[in-house]
């Protein structure tokens, strides 16, 4: 495959992953209660995947957004009670996010709500399948994340 080819083949697959994600973002969207966006929820798996205790600004690092998109989600949930901002406990000039039992159980409910969703695409795709796209998006997801200031030039 020539350079031209090759970029072509990887911009498609990135082009399906930008089609799939615009799509699963509307359908949790329609589905999840409490008009809770998927950048809340992000917010909300992204704790229970890492752990509590992060600071706002570890937690937008991690996401790529600003301070103030990250201040702005965290008044959101905050006012849900799906999380406790509390002080740092080294740091007096941070704050560290905790999940609430509430949050643990909405973001529990909102996978729990994709229910039918996922068993549309199990039942016309396959688990199996599925799952056997995993590893390469896990591969795609630490490179980019090693990366995240840019490719490394040759």
């Amino acid at each position: 495959m020539d350079n031209k080819q090759t970029n072509g083949a990887i911009f498609g697959f990135f082009n399906e992953i930008g089609i799939v994600a615009q799509l699963s973002g509307a359908l949790f969207g329609r589905l999840v209660p409490q008009n809770i966006h998927l950048s809340h929820f992000i917010v909300l798996n992204h704790l229970t995947r890492m752990g509590d205790g992060r600071t706002p600004v570890e937690i937008a690092n991690a996401l790529q957004v600003t301070k103030a998109t990250m201040t702005h989600t965290l008044a959101v949930l905050g006012k849900h009670d799906f999380i406790a901002i509390e002080a740092h406990p080294t740091d007096g000039r941070s704050k560290v996010v905790r999940l609430t039992p509430a949050g643990r159980t909405f973001r529990d409910e909102a996978i729990a709500s994709m229910g039918p969703a996922f068993q549309y695409l199990a039942d016309n795709i396959g688990v199996d399948e599925l799952m056997s796209a995993l590893p390469v998006l896990q591969k795609v997801r630490k490179l980019l994340d090693a990366e995240r200031d840019g490719p490394k030039a040759g």
